[in-house]
């Protein structure tokens, strides 16, 4: 058994919940414009990789205190699978695929379609995990679907397109929603500091494997990198790093269902970036974002403060 000060009895706190979805949201808003500006030094692959392998960095002093206790090394051990599944389906493979089509999509585009994580989030938890599905629930996901698409069919040139590299992306996004579940059911109870530690020992590690045979310290070292590497770093500390910890931390306070929400949100984040690179924003646009606020206020309603 796990000693009894480790174990974590959430507490309900809708105000801190929507704080922390609305921080999550510009964060991960942000990462598409970072990935955008990181793919000017380094190849695909190396970003995706350089992103986890920076997170893990982040994660080290805190890891090193952890593995001196000896209730969280037994903690970790009894739940190693869940956090190498975790670490494999929600960032590594994530990761790539997003370096991926963030080469060949504008960084509003993938942002949008990034909100479909949600609804693979309520189908595979209703499908796999025994999740309850209320009506308001369904009717907001479906609002927010539509929000999405239209966000997703318009993002481009402001007329119907679509684009073969999307199919990454909605790919990452099952595999959000397949983690989501699987942090809900199995990691939720250890703080969110710990779990989120562990995790990324494992996503971490198979990205510095990843990396070694590559020339990715060489392009470390070159000055003239400097900005694509802030980018870079930005990306792992920041964006899989501190936000992996407050989007646990939001399923512990609220639900798995009203944290994967924040990818309601983060389409606006990400087309604001685009107005500042030289993307425009076409009516529809504000159409489809207004809809996505009202499907993410409809699935979690009993957490509005």
């Amino acid at each position: 058994m796990i000693a009894e000060p480790l174990l974590v009895k959430p507490q309900k706190s809708p105000l801190l919940a929507w704080l922390l979805l609305c921080t999550l949201a510009v964060v991960w808003g942000s990462s598409f414009i970072l990935i955008k500006q990181s793919l000017v030094a380094f190849p695909p692959g190396q970003v995706a990789a350089g992103r986890l392998v920076f997170a893990l960095l982040f994660f080290t002093p805190f890891l090193a205190r952890q593995s001196r206790q000896a209730e969280i090394r037994l903690a970790v051990r009894h739940r190693w699978l869940a956090l190498l599944a975790s670490g494999i389906i929600g960032f590594v493979i994530p990761a790539f695929l997003f370096a991926e089509a963030g080469a060949h999509l504008n960084s509003s585009l993938v942002g949008a379609l990034n909100s479909l994580s949600p609804l693979f989030t309520l189908i595979i938890g209703a499908a796999f995990f025994g999740q309850a599905l209320k009506t308001r629930q369904v009717l907001g996901i479906l609002l927010g679907l539509a929000g999405s698409l239209l966000l997703v069919f318009f993002s481009a040139t402001g007329s119907f397109q679509i684009n073969n590299y999307a199919l990454l992306v909605v790919l990452a996004t099952v595999c959000y929603g397949v983690n989501t579940n699987l942090i809900g059911r199995y990691i939720t109870h250890l703080p969110a500091l710990i779990s989120t530690a562990w995790v990324f020992v494992f996503a971490g590690s198979i990205a510095t494997l990843i990396l070694l045979p590559t020339d990715f310290m060489g392009r470390v070292t070159n000055g003239q990198n400097a900005w694509p590497l802030a980018a870079l770093i930005t990306l792992g500390v920041l964006g899989s790093g501190l936000m992996a910890i407050f989007f646990n931390r939001i399923m512990q306070i609220a639900s798995p269902l009203f944290a994967a929400s924040v990818t309601y949100l983060i389409p606006i984040v990400a087309l604001s970036w685009g107005v500042l690179d030289g993307e425009r924003i076409y009516a529809v646009q504000f159409v489809g974002m207004g809809v996505c606020l009202l499907g993410i206020l409809l699935v979690n309603k009993s957490y509005v403060p």
